[in-house]
């Protein structure tokens, strides 16, 4: 007797296939950017040197440890849209808007890298907003907007660490 594969059901949660596929596409690009933030973080964490080592490099840790648990939240939405969440090197370099930093930057420099990545990945979800308002769908809108408060906060937060 062959052994026939099961049909997945198909997905009826008042969101149509088309709009769940874009939305999905706009989270895979938001997912891209939060790892390449996460990494860049982790990185910067691991070699911060001078004389503000000690608050960055806690600093750092303790943005790199939310962002790493963002990064299920976001997967996990475009698994529950029922697509596959992106999950290569390859396939976030080619989703994220945030290029890789060559090398180690001074601790002023890794900031600005961080400040950037932080506004790039908020733009990011912001971008998404209309295709979700579109599409009536409250727990991606409600994602979206727990994130952009953590990315444009985090964002201030290191500007203020440049200021005079």
């Amino acid at each position: 007797m062959a052994n026939k594969k099961a049909k997945s059901p198909s997905i009826d949660i008042g969101i149509s296939d088309a709009d769940r596929k874009k939305i999905v596409e706009g989270l895979s690009g938001l997912l891209a950017d939060s790892y390449t933030l996460y990494l860049m973080t982790h990185n910067f964490h691991w070699n911060v040197k001078g004389p503000q080592f000690n608050s960055l490099h806690l600093m750092f840790m303790g943005q790199y440890t939310e962002q790493w648990n963002a990064l299920d939240l976001i997967a996990e939405r475009i698994r529950a849209l029922g697509f596959p969440a992106p999950g290569t090197y390859k396939e976030f370099v080619k989703l994220a808007s945030i290029k890789e930093v060559e090398g180690v930057p001074s601790a002023d420099d890794m900031v600005r890298h961080l400040v950037a990545a932080q506004e790039a990945t908020a733009r990011t979800a912001r971008k998404l907003f209309p295709v979700v308002a579109e599409a009536d769908d409250q727990p991606t809108a409600d994602l979206l907007t727990q994130r952009l408060e953590v990315h444009e906060k985090t964002a201030w937060m290191l500007r203020s660490l440049l200021e005079d």
